[in-house]
């Protein structure tokens, strides 16, 4: 089971013009609005990744507006465990458990959450907040992750599983994030 103290959510590539282009666009978005902000309502720990955001633009509003206080990783390769500020990153929060959202969900969140599983990661793919352009492609993704071990959740099991009990003070927040 996730926990508070050693979870942290990875948000890969959410940007510009491809990001809209997402299957489900609409709800892709307010899932992923719901689990960022859900992340900081819990003061989980967040690692944004941006996918040469020179060429492919910045990361959608729906994220970049909760995340204001921070700014995101760049990178070049697809999984974001071949850029060593990532990896740097990951190692100075010292958390093994991984939340991982974004686009697209058979290229740069396939490989990313590979790459964390194969290094000892507990990596959960939260389902409702990753897309791709088409249908297929994020069921394939969701498969072959399942397959090798990769587990999958969805944005309200996740926020809720690390809250344990309705008896937190972030509950009231969390309930409204996921009406």
């Amino acid at each position: 089971m996730l926990s508070l103290d050693n979870t942290a959510l990875v948000i890969v590539d959410v940007q510009g013009k491809l990001a809209t282009l997402m299957h489900q666009q609409q709800e892709l978005f307010k899932n992923l609005a719901v689990m960022t902000a859900g992340a900081k309502e819990l003061s989980l720990p967040v690692i944004w990744m941006e996918q040469l955001p020179e060429k492919l633009g910045p990361t959608i509003t729906e994220i970049s507006e909760v995340l204001a206080d921070q700014k995101p990783l760049r990178k070049s390769s697809f999984s974001c465990y071949g850029e060593p500020s990532f990896v740097a990153e990951l190692e100075k929060l010292g958390v093994k458990q991984l939340l991982v959202v974004g686009i697209e969900a058979h290229i740069c969140v396939y490989q990313t959450a590979m790459d964390l599983h194969n290094a000892g990661y507990e990596v959960e793919v939260v389902a409702d907040a990753v897309g791709t352009r088409k249908e297929e492609n994020k069921q394939i993704a969701l498969d072959k992750l399942s397959q090798a071990g990769v587990k999958l959740t969805t944005t309200e099991m996740a926020l809720f599983e690390l809250m344990k009990t309705a008896n937190v003070p972030q509950f009231r927040a969390i309930a409204k994030l996921v009406k």
